[in-house]
């Protein structure tokens, strides 16, 4: 049985917290990663692999063999868009199937947000960057528009509508993270400015 290769800074499942996806997909396992490897060719993206516990066959290799189940159910899929490389992992279901179907659907719904125009996919895709491999490197802060959500060229009012909802969800006496607080406010003062 192989090992997966799970990426670094990407948490996993505890196996005792893996469940039966409950709305049930209607997919076939090889329909599942037929699914990632068409989402990903939708967003333009190359170099893909997709990986798991268990062999997989030499004629589609981003499919394992359908008699196959590993202890691990978990699937990633690497690939490289506009240079940088990017990994999405998914172990939170109890079966290869589900966690590559919930993969595909996931690079949908990235998509669906660049078509509708809300931010762009490189935008929404930086959460699953990998590092760079330079221990050194420092990771930037995302452009202020990033932060927000909003486009780079939006007026004051979406502004401040974004800011004013992300202060409220990170707001520290709330709960929230005070660091991200402060990213938002920055952001928004940011902005305001330009």
């Amino acid at each position: 049985m192989n090992d997966l290769d799970w990426p670094d800074d990407f948490d996993r499942t505890p196996a005792s917290d893996r469940e039966p996806y409950p709305h049930r997909f209607r997919v076939s396992r090889s329909q599942a990663f037929d699914n990632i490897v068409e989402e990903l060719g939708k967003l333009g993206a190359v170099n893909v692999r997709v990986e798991t516990a268990a062999p997989h066959t030499s004629k589609a290799p981003h499919r394992p063999y359908a008699d196959r189940d590993p202890d691990h159910p978990g699937v990633v899929a690497y690939f490289e868009r506009g240079g940088d490389g990017f990994a999405v992992p998914c172990d939170r279901w109890d079966r290869l199937r589900d966690n590559a179907q919930a993969i595909a659907k996931y690079l949908d719904a990235k998509r669906a947000i660049e078509r509708y125009g809300v931010a762009t996919v490189g935008t929404e895709m930086s959460t699953q960057a990998l590092p760079s491999g330079d221990d050194d490197a420092v990771a930037a802060e995302p452009p202020a528009h990033d932060v927000l959500g909003v486009a780079s060229d939006a007026p004051d009012n979406v502004v401040r509508a974004a800011a004013r909802s992300l202060k409220k969800e990170h707001h520290p006496d709330a709960g929230g993270d005070e660091a991200q607080f402060k990213r938002v406010v920055d952001a928004e003062e940011a902005m305001l400015d330009e």
